[in-house]
């Protein structure tokens, strides 16, 4: 018989803080982007999970709905010079996508394993 699968935002904010999707309790990446192969905790496969350009396109819509309008309220009215605005914007767009990249992995490794598409 099989079991209920899991309720979907469960599943994702599993994923958001890096957790085996299945259980919550183990770890999803055994380093920064590096997935484990099966669950700690629970034994669940999760290996054969392939996340490909998904996490790669969430993070690009993230950190670009963040920056636009950061750069719209700034730019038109600074008197900052140029070459530190790009400085500053770059690096800002790094630093988030950085932090963003391991969550949006989280959450797309989460949402195939309960759609079983592995």
């Amino acid at each position: 018989m099989k079991e209920k699968p899991l309720d979907f935002w469960l599943v994702v904010i599993r994923g958001i803080i890096g957790r085996c999707p299945h259980c919550g309790e183990g770890r999803l990446f055994s380093r920064y982007l590096k997935q484990v192969d099966n669950c700690a905790v629970c034994s669940e496969n999760l290996g054969n999970i392939r996340a490909d350009d998904g996490p790669a396109w969430l993070t690009i819509m993230i950190v670009g709905h963040v920056l636009a309008p950061l750069l719209l309220a700034v730019i038109p009215d600074s008197t900052t010079p140029d070459w530190l605005l790009v400085v500053g914007f770059t690096s800002l767009a790094f630093i988030l996508a950085i932090l963003v990249l391991p969550r949006a992995k989280g959450i797309f490794i989460g949402v195939l394993w309960r759609m079983r598409l592995q």
